[in-house]
């Protein structure tokens, strides 16, 4: 049975050894009162490593480097200003690989759980905290009832669990972001191209959620993805969303983490169309091509002429993922019906007020979905079809999907090596 210590008890020095690598979930997921001693006792524990996924807090602080190495596979959240403090470093692989990788890395995991009659539920994030329960060295639980109980594909045994911590403390709602009118017109783009019984995957932003407004017409959609988002379990709650016709784990959605609010939560505590499940399944190659109709709708900074796709660094700092983007690519272009759609405004103002086009002659960071991966390219200019299409067609058909402003001296350009 785990050993049971109240906050105000908890001595992390006592439990944590110095050099150890730590990781707890992330953005709702993390467990506050645990991160937040951490934080506060880091002085005591002789220096160690944090992995960190996507924080919303503001225990990730620059300021908490002098005692703790801090590594992420993104830059979004808070990381974004610790990355430019210069106190995160990149761990750039694709979101299947978590698993693999963080395995050997990580010795001490914190969880954030829901209390359930049978134990515990994980509550909000499962993912890649799911193997880590075994593999990591020590395990500490802060148990709040709060948290929604919701199902999994995979349970918790009281064995897996060597510290629990009670607490009772209300969710991180997620950051809001009002959708423009430029998001609304490419949401009209891509919900045009979503068919009815549909899978969908999709991410967290002002422009997801314009998407997710703009499918309110569409019938027997269902969900397998990392995240789910508020604007997901609005549409269930609508009867768009039933998961009926998926062609596996069909009447729930399947998620790694759940970003929602009040309509998710009671989802998760009054019913069992959602559930967690580990990363080996929500971004499993075998399992996305296995879906009907799979439909990855993701975001980038930019995309080049030939195809190839920058989701990490814009000016230089490192704000994006590799994430689950091309997983889920790939998964789509092998699913029957499947599509794999990248969807971004075509321009933005840069800080002298200037336009600045998101289809480039070529990349200004890295290729993290090469055009190999390329599928579908959605601006609010229309839509290009990348899919069996030459270096020369899609040149064409990106630069006809490129802001007008920008479009000539853009076709002018020259780009990368075809």
């Amino acid at each position: 049975m785990p050993r049971i210590i109240a906050p105000d008890q908890l001595d992390l020095a006592g439990l944590i050894r110095p050099g150890e690598t730590v990781c707890w979930g992330q953005a709702a997921a993390e467990p506050l009162t645990l991160t937040t001693a951490l934080m506060a006792q880091r002085h005591a524990l002789g220096g160690i490593g944090a992995f960190v996924g996507v924080s919303w807090n503001a225990t990730v602080d620059a300021a908490h480097a002098d005692s703790i190495r801090f590594t992420s596979y993104c830059g979004t959240g808070s990381n974004r200003l610790l990355h430019r403090a210069g106190s995160l470093d990149i761990l750039p692989i694709h979101y299947s690989g978590f698993e693999r990788f963080l395995a050997g890395r990580i010795d001490v995991l914190l969880l954030q759980l829901a209390p359930t009659p049978q134990g515990f539920s994980f509550g909000l994030a499962c993912e890649y905290l799911w193997p880590l329960l075994r593999s990591a060295r020590l395990v500490i639980a802060e148990v709040n009832d709060q948290v929604p109980p919701t199902p999994g594909l995979v349970t918790i045994a009281p064995g897996d669990i060597d510290v629990v911590v009670p607490v009772s403390r209300p969710v991180p709602a997620p950051p809001e972001a009002a959708p423009n009118d430029t998001h609304r017109a490419i949401a009209a783009h891509v919900a045009a191209l979503v068919p009815d019984g549909a899978t969908l995957q999709i991410g967290l932003g002002a422009l997801p959620a314009a998407i997710l407004d703009a499918l309110g017409q569409h019938r027997h959609l269902g969900v397998h993805t990392g995240l789910y988002v508020e604007g997901l379990a609005r549409l269930t709650e609508a009867g768009v969303i039933d998961n009926a016709r998926k062609g596996r784990d069909e009447g729930f959605a399947a998620a790694g983490l759940i970003a929602g609010a009040e309509a998710t939560h009671r989802l998760c505590r009054e019913t069992d169309v959602i559930r967690l499940a580990p990363t080996s399944h929500t971004h499993a190659l075998s399992v996305l091509a296995s879906l009907n109709r799979f439909t990855a709708i993701n975001s980038a900074i930019e995309v080049d002429l030939t195809g190839q796709v920058n989701a990490e660094t814009a000016g230089g700092a490192y704000v994006g993922a590799v994430g689950g983007a091309t997983d889920f690519a790939r998964g789509a272009a092998a699913s029957d019906g499947g599509l794999p759609i990248i969807a971004l405004p075509s321009a933005h103002r840069g800080r002298d007020g200037q336009l600045v086009s998101a289809i480039v002659p070529a990349l200004n960071g890295p290729a993290s979905l090469a055009r190999a991966d390329a599928g579908i390219i959605v601006t609010e200019q229309g839509v290009a079809d990348l899919r069996g299409a030459t270096l020369s067609e899609r040149r064409q058909r990106l630069l006809a999907i490129a802001h007008p402003e920008l479009r000539e001296a853009l076709a002018r350009a020259q780009g990368p090596a075809r």
